[in-house]
């Protein structure tokens, strides 16, 4: 009888180790992958967060290794040695399959964020007298960005619209087109403002000249997103009128420096261009061993730690964001007024036409 009881309590035993082994491997860590790859400046935020490390590390067993890069340059650069690229927009990644497919194992998307303007109080009451921006609830949006785009190509001032104490003309600064994401979806998104709809091959040359224009005043550009917003909070409203970024800057900037966001909060304006682009952030694979890379970013968990320390929308469906979870007042549930960025030629044609 005994012989019988202990025969059973092996076999169950035996079982229950094969079960343990099927759902959590051998029960250790599992191994380490160190991946090396090129991100866009505005994610280096969310790949130093400790917690995201953790998961990644101890839940998946990655390790990530990068540098930055902007997403047309690093689509269009040298890639050798690299496991993966994580660009920050569709186009980036239309135009490297079509520049270098065959260096193209898997493409995922991770997240989203929509192209934003930042501003200050005092442009911002300027512009809605001017009928050019509308609250509504605690957002803003810019109802009439042609005729915000006109101010700008007319060369009108800063005094036109009744802002005396500031100087020069009119401008909305963005990063250069040809190296960083924002500045080439803002450009995608300019084109498609001036023709009324989103330009294809034939209708973008009419406007390929104002494009030039547009830009060109704009004198040197940064390369990165993420300069270019330190650079508007640091030198304030003389310097930085209105820029271009991506919402989700904002967000991770209330949360990484808790002590001076209260200061600078009432007199930031984050503008919604009426319409918008959504900027995506797609996750390109080069080496076969980051594959697990794609799986690691949409876990659930990153993806709540992405939005609610660093203002990344979730790129899964059925998964939303609630914005009464963030520090930032006036960031809207949804993003309802979207236009589709031009096709890849498009831009090429865009950004060859703002290289010359």
């Amino acid at each position: 009888m005994n012989k019988k009881i202990i025969g059973i309590a092996i076999f169950v035993a035996i079982i229950a180790a094969a079960l343990i082994y099927q759902f959590t491997g051998s029960g250790s860590s599992p191994k380490e992958i160190l991946l090396n790859g090129l991100i866009g400046g505005e994610k280096k935020g969310f790949l130093e967060d400790e917690d995201v490390k953790s998961i990644l590390k101890e839940k998946y067993g990655v390790v990530i290794d990068y540098s930055k890069a902007g997403s047309i340059e690093m689509v269009k650069g040298n890639t050798q040695g690299r496991d993966f690229l994580w660009p920050s927009s569709q186009v980036a990644l239309e135009i490297f399959k079509t520049t270098k497919a065959k260096h193209l194992v898997k493409s995922g998307l991770i997240f989203n964020s929509p192209i934003v303007l930042y501003s200050w109080s005092i442009v911002t009451d300027a512009l809605i007298k001017a009928g050019i921006v509308k609250k509504v609830a605690a957002s803003y949006f810019v109802v009439d960005f042609p005729k915000l785009i006109n101010l700008v190509m007319e060369g009108k001032k800063w005094s036109d619209i009744g802002l005396t104490d500031l100087y020069g003309k009119i401008s909305i600064i963005s990063t250069d087109p040809n190296k960083s994401n924002s500045g080439n979806m803002f450009a995608g998104l300019l084109a498609n403002i001036l023709y009324g709809d989103v330009v294809d091959e034939s209708s973008v040359e009419k406007y390929l000249p104002k494009l030039k224009t547009f830009f060109s005043h704009l004198g040197y550009m940064e390369s990165s997103s993420g300069n270019l917003f330190e650079q508007y909070l640091t030198t304030g409203v003389g310097a930085k009128p209105i820029i271009v970024g991506y919402e989700s800057q904002a967000i991770e900037f209330s949360i990484q420096n808790e002590e001076l966001w209260p200061k600078v909060k009432d007199r930031i304006r984050i503008l919604y261009p009426v319409p918008t682009v959504w900027s995506a952030h797609p996750l390109i694979v080069l080496n076969p061993k980051a594959n697990i890379l794609i799986k690691a970013l949409q876990d659930k968990e990153i993806q709540k730690i992405a939005w609610e320390k660093h203002g990344f929308r979730t790129g899964l469906i059925g998964v939303d964001n609630d914005p009464k979870l963030l520090k930032v007042v006036g960031i809207p549930e949804r993003i309802k007024k979207v236009i589709p960025m031009p096709k890849a030629q498009v831009m090429e044609k865009i950004m060859q036409a703002l290289q010359k």
